[in-house]
């Protein structure tokens, strides 16, 4: 089992009066490691999950005293895939109110609902980890810097989704394909949150073709024969699944600034690969620039998150073309980052962007300094 490094950050914040909630996209690995240390406690421990249609129907609008009786003198209660809950607010609101000697652990992989109801119920109660697809950090500390070195084109044509990342070629295609139909589907159509979803593989494929480009809603709907409006809310339900991500766009002095942009990068490469259907190797792609940057992008995500590191994240276009891949603002101060697959000795930054934004520190990451980037001390 490879060690996950939020597991001993979760470590830190048992018994403190919190519900422990761990989010991010199905099949990453939140119930395995919420079991792992629930193990780890040798505790008694209640188990209640959302995909079990009977425990649902238990639990729906369940009563204090009907809580009490079903916890019993159990010192743990994992609420798994917590958002297929009815009301899934107000019970673990329950538990943490009047159950204070229970060590609540909360899992979901939408935040469709579960964000909107822990956000009221649960203020001031719970401390939340977000968990992604293994990361290289992570793949390097099980098995070796220099192997996982080795499977870096693997790992951007399949990714990291731990039932892939030991597997070979043919394996994880096979995989991948059920897990993107799975990933792309169960919540929300479970929901009633997606009407057609003919037109919700045409929008997902038509997005997987712009990583990397900014994103216009009205080109995109004109793409695929939907109205922007039905585009954009597609977009923040796949947004809220845990199946891809917005990069905004940085406009604060420039006045050619591009002032409402938006790129959108999937969470795995190779959910964004399944989708299209191509597994081609890098060298007869014309898409390695874009699998780059979604690479990079994702495994920034990851290290951020992992290591508490509070950032605002944007990308920086100007109406003439001019464009910075990625910026980060950490309090005040911006990191400009340029992606380059292939290393290049003189790499310049738009002399428009450094004068308006002077002090800016500015970074090129390509195959030979990446490390650095994703986490990798």
């Amino acid at each position: 089992m490879v060690a996950r490094t939020q597991h001993p950050n979760i470590l830190e914040w048992l018994d403190k009066g919190k519900a422990i909630i761990v989010i991010g996209p199905r099949q990453v690995g939140k119930t395995t490691l919420v079991r792992q240390i629930s193990g780890e406690l040798n505790r008694k421990t209640l188990w209640l999950t959302g995909d079990d249609p009977e425990t649902r129907s238990l639990l729906d609008n369940i009563s204090l005293a009907r809580l009490h009786n079903l916890i019993g003198q159990n010192e743990v209660v994992v609420v798994d895939e917590a958002q297929r809950f009815t009301n899934a607010g107000l019970m673990l609101k329950l538990i943490t109110d009047h159950l204070p000697q229970v060590q609540l652990f909360v899992t979901g992989s939408s935040s469709l609902d579960l964000a909107a109801q822990t956000k009221e119920s649960l203020t001031g109660r719970k401390i939340e980890f977000h968990l992604y697809p293994l990361s290289f950090v992570e793949m390097c500390a099980e098995h070796g810097y220099l192997r996982e070195r080795s499977l870096l084109e693997h790992r951007i044509l399949y990714g990291y989704y731990p039932e892939v990342a030991q597997k070979d070629p043919a394996q994880a295609q096979k995989i991948l394909q059920d897990l993107s139909d799975g990933l792309m589907y169960k919540d929300l159509l479970s929901l009633d949150q997606i009407k057609k979803p003919s037109l919700l593989v045409k929008l997902l494929q038509a997005l997987a073709l712009q990583v990397g480009n900014e994103v216009r809603y009205l080109e995109v709907a004109q793409t695929i024969g939907a109205d922007p409006l039905t585009v954009e809310r597609y977009i923040d339900l796949l947004e809220q699944s845990f199946v891809l991500f917005r990069l905004p766009s940085l406009s604060r002095n420039a006045r050619n600034e591009i002032k409402k942009g938006r790129k959108i990068y999937f969470y795995d490469n190779g959910i964004r690969n399944a989708i299209l259907k191509n597994f081609s190797p890098l060298a007869l792609r014309n898409d390695i620039g874009a699998l780059w940057e979604n690479f990079l992008l994702a495994e920034r995500m990851k290290r951020n998150a992992y290591t508490s590191y509070f950032c605002n994240a944007y990308f920086w276009r100007t109406t003439t073309q001019q464009e910075i891949d990625y910026v980060e603002d950490t309090n005040g101060q911006l990191h400009a980052f340029e992606f380059k697959w292939q290393p290049k000795k003189n790499v310049r930054f738009p002399a428009s962007f450094l004068e308006s934004y002077s002090g800016s520190a500015t970074h090129v990451v390509d195959q030979e300094n990446f490390e650095a980037f994703v986490g990798l001390e």
